[in-house]
């Protein structure tokens, strides 16, 4: 078998490896300068039997295989280079990083910054689409709603497959949640309750028909109750 699995060990890179006996020892070190970062002029190998020096890997002619080398030996490289000079392709702290001109990363179009101004996010959102609706009361969405009103309820998008219709209920504050709401019981059972949520009794209707909505979701008229039967 030419292909030998070994583990390549140094002090700045420990993993498992394959490699082709038939290689040269420079070919080999050529490889393993690009795993360990290791010149290959500054490499000495040692091939170990668990903690049993086997060899020391010398002479850049000879193959790999002239040596006695198994499946899952040690193959550690020692770096020779004077000590200013170890570590200089593995050490960021000797790189010198390059800061971008804030004038210029505001002129990019990849960015975060570019991705926040597009979509209005963070400091660049305007007062509207800043103001979550924990802080939002819907006040004034309710005060043309009132109990007894036929209503349609909008879920979604406008299409008239997410419009529902029923009876007002309920207007006012809740318990379990902030602000204005509005009691719904439809005409057909959509809903998640009968008007009792948090065991406070709101309204009352058939279980299953009512729900709360935002006051904005709603939009009260001549709404008539539908016949599911014909439908």
């Amino acid at each position: 078998m030419s292909i030998v699995t070994i583990f390549v060990h140094s002090d700045n890179a420990s993993s498992e490896r394959r490699f082709d006996k038939s290689l040269s020892i420079r070919q080999l070190k050529g490889k393993l300068e690009t795993i360990t970062g290791i010149p290959v002029d500054s490499q000495l190998l040692q091939l170990y039997n668990g903690d049993t020096l086997v060899a020391s890997v010398e002479g850049d002619d000879y193959m790999f295989g002239a040596f006695p080398v198994d499946n899952l030996m040690t193959l550690k490289v020692i770096d020779t280079s004077p000590a200013n000079l170890r570590n200089q392709y593995n050490d960021l702290s000797l790189v010198e990083k390059y800061e971008m001109p804030e004038e210029d990363y505001a002129k990019r179009t990849d960015s975060v910054l570019a991705f926040k101004q597009r979509n209005k996010l963070g400091r660049f959102g305007n007062d509207s689409s800043s103001t979550s609706e924990s802080t939002y009361t819907f006040e004034e969405e309710a005060k043309n709603i009132k109990t007894g009103d036929r209503c349609e309820v909008d879920f979604g998008d406008g299409s008239e497959g997410l419009k529902k219709r029923g009876i007002v209920k309920y207007v006012g504050e809740t318990k379990f949640k902030p602000g204005y709401w509005i009691g719904i019981q439809y005409d057909e059972p959509i809903g998640k309750h009968d008007g009792l949520v948090q065991g406070e009794r709101y309204f009352s209707c058939p279980d299953k028909y009512g729900a709360f909505v935002r006051p904005n979701k709603v939009k009260v008229g001549d709404y008539p109750e539908e016949d599911f039967e014909e439908m």
